[in-house]
């Protein structure tokens, strides 16, 4: 017959203080991780805001130089709305008046993201509808869009060329340096 030895000390399972100071440790690395989710999903927000503007600006050039006709963006500055507008009317025939192209259904800007300030061939719009052009031959209205996170005060600047027709986007507000008579030597 086996008899347990009162000497001997039982070794299996976790005592009661050893579970809560599992637990604890534990609800400690999820308030960390918690915090710092919150802090980078407003930047990611933005940084994502970017990029999609900026294929969409690239997607309008494309089509423009492609399909040899002259393309539209419309941004909604207080809806924090931007669309293409093509230069089709509905059936695929070119349009003969504005009125008459197909706008594609409008994007919107996450909740944590504003237009700031769009500025149209040296025109700044802070609200309403503002529209810049993209010709066939790649060059476009010359633009900028001034985003910003109102949170973080975070602004990212997108800048379309206008004589090349080029995108590009930095981080604050930026505005290209006029050319000087050196450029030019």
């Amino acid at each position: 017959m086996y008899r347990l030895d009162p000497t001997r000390r039982r070794s299996a399972g976790f005592s009661l203080v050893e579970l809560i100071v599992v637990l604890v440790i534990l609800a400690m690395m999820a308030a960390i991780i918690t915090v710092n989710w919150r802090a980078i999903l407003p930047k990611t927000e933005l940084h994502s805001a970017v990029r999609d503007l900026a294929a969409t600006l690239q997607t309008a050039r494309s089509e423009s130089i492609s399909r040899n006709s002259t393309w539209h963006v419309q941004y909604d500055v207080d809806k924090s709305l931007w669309r293409i507008v093509t230069p089709y009317r509905e059936g695929g025939v070119l349009a003969l008046v504005e009125d008459e192209r197909v706008a594609l259904p409008w994007k919107s800007l996450p909740d944590s993201v504003r237009f700031q300030a769009i500025t149209v061939d040296g025109v700044e719009y802070a609200k309403g509808l503002v529209w810049a052009r993209f010709d066939p031959i790649g060059t476009a209205s010359t633009h900028t869009v001034l985003l910003v996170q109102p949170a973080t005060e975070t602004r990212y600047t997108i800048e379309v060329q206008g004589l090349l027709g080029l995108i590009d986007y930095r981080e604050g507000v930026w505005v290209r340096p006029a050319p000087r008579e050196d450029d030019f030597k």
